[in-house]
């Protein structure tokens, strides 16, 4: 599946948040997606560690982000988007 027809399948409350404008944080929940595919192919290889490692970092981007879109302080914002770049990297 690519984006545009991921994009399609995600439910109007989700999209109609203001948050989805954020198009990091679209792919921070594409990218999710994709890990869960991904993961259950590694834990078939009984990889439990690494598929939750991978699952966990990848999930991690767009909770970062709506967490610090929610933060009133430019700095705190800042803080969250690094920490979104860590999973990123992680992942």
């Amino acid at each position: 599946m690519n984006f545009e027809q991921w994009i399609e399948i995600i439910p109007v409350d989700i999209k109609s948040d203001t948050i989805w404008k954020i198009e990091a944080y679209q792919l921070g929940l594409f990218l999710s997606d994709l890990c869960w595919e991904d993961s259950e192919k590694i834990i078939a290889a009984h990889r439990f560690s690494l598929a939750d490692q991978l699952y966990r970092s990848a999930g991690s981007i767009s909770a970062n982000i709506a967490e610090g879109y929610s933060r009133l302080s430019n700095k705190e914002k800042a803080r969250y988007c690094e920490i979104s770049l860590g999973s990123a990297r992680e992942a």
